[in-house]
């Protein structure tokens, strides 16, 4: 499934994006008045090979979910417990994810991919998702990962499992409908892996990747960067082998991550992208197969310093800043209209000529 994936995914279409830039210089506005989203427009026409390219909706957001074993290096002061607890909470409807997925009317899938502890019954009917009722996927690989500090997080299989888990997740959103995939992500301590996969995909130390996550003091902080140094350096991960990256320091969500992105570019679907773990899974999915970077929509820019670098890497521009480290697919779900009004603008909005109004 991995191989046929990344095999299917391939550049954007130019004459496509072409023809976006065109007519956005002929609609009623003046020329880049409408600044970023006009480049998103053309973007995404390049994504579908067509322009205007079909109306983002709907929309269906995925919360993968996950433990981790690097948690026993107490890099958060969450108890683990709390990933099983929060996804009983998503699926009550009671999290901000939930409040921003009605407001979004967005339907919402959790696949427990890893959660260490007791979940509540499986639902994976495809008919069961909606606005109002989330449903939970069981496709646990293991119940959770190893501690990546005393060896790899996942085997090579695992890891590959995981992927393929984010694949499917994909393929049967779009297969449903949706016209745009939302990254969704649990974990208590997740944002350490994350750190140690922007580090090992981009080079840089791991200071610069490493943030505070839940709001750790500045002890646990200090802490916090010499775990994902010590993982760098026992596993030296090589970024041209992607799989090993993930296997060696990341999480199931992040693997899962990374193939859900990789599954949309392969349909030629858009996908944005939330915080800090989805880049950095969108940094594994963009070393697997380069061109996946044209399915991404950068939701938001998350507070976590790792999420910069790795935006930087992917050279993607956020779409909003709002200072957002909650995760969840929370950020996504808020910038979620302004890629659905750039479409619309290329769909709606009328041309010089048709509406009679002179040009400059």
């Amino acid at each position: 499934m991995l191989e046929d994936t990344i095999a299917a995914v391939g550049p954007p279409d130019e004459p496509a994006m072409n023809a976006a830039r065109q007519l956005q210089a002929r609609l009623t506005k003046p020329a880049g008045s409408l600044g970023a989203l006009e480049e998103l427009s053309v973007r995404l026409a390049g994504l579908a090979g067509s322009c205007p390219p079909p109306v983002p909706a709907p929309a269906a957001v995925a919360i993968f979910a996950g433990d981790h074993g690097v948690h026993a290096q107490r890099v958060s002061p969450w108890p683990q417990e709390v990933t099983g607890q929060m996804v009983g909470n998503f699926l009550a409807g009671g999290a901000v994810v939930n409040a921003f997925a009605r407001q979004a009317g967005a339907s919402m899938t959790v696949i427990d991919v890893g959660v260490a502890g007791p979940l509540p019954v499986a639902v994976d009917e495809p008919d069961a998702a909606g606005p109002d009722t989330p449903r939970l996927v069981d496709a646990s690989v293991r119940r959770g990962t190893r501690d990546m500090t005393v060896t790899a997080a996942l085997t090579r299989d695992e890891a590959r499992a995981a992927v393929e888990v984010g694949i499917g997740v994909a393929d049967e959103l779009i297969a449903a409908g949706a016209g745009i995939l939302l990254t969704g992500d649990m974990g208590i301590a997740n944002t350490t892996p994350a750190a140690a996969l922007v580090a090992a995909f981009t080079g840089v130390d791991a200071a610069e990747a490493t943030g505070r996550g839940t709001g750790v003091d500045d002890p646990t902080y200090q802490h916090k960067i010499e775990v994902v140094r010590s993982a760098l350096r026992r596993h030296r991960p090589d970024p041209a082998d992607p799989l090993g990256v993930l296997a060696a320091v990341g999480g199931l969500e992040h693997a899962a991550l990374t193939g859900f992105v990789l599954g949309a570019a392969a349909r030629r679907v858009p996908v944005l992208l939330d915080g800090v773990i989805a880049v950095s899974a969108a940094l594994a999915a963009a070393a697997f197969a380069p061109d996946s970077v044209a399915a991404m929509v950068a939701g938001h820019r998350s507070a976590e310093p790792g999420a910069t670098v790795a935006l930087r890497r992917l050279g993607l521009t956020p779409l909003i800043d709002l200072g957002l480290r909650l995760g969840e697919g929370t950020g996504a779900l808020l910038a979620l209209p302004v890629v659905t009004g750039a479409v619309r603008v290329l769909h709606e909005v009328a041309t010089f000529d048709s509406a009679g109004v002179a040009e400059k």
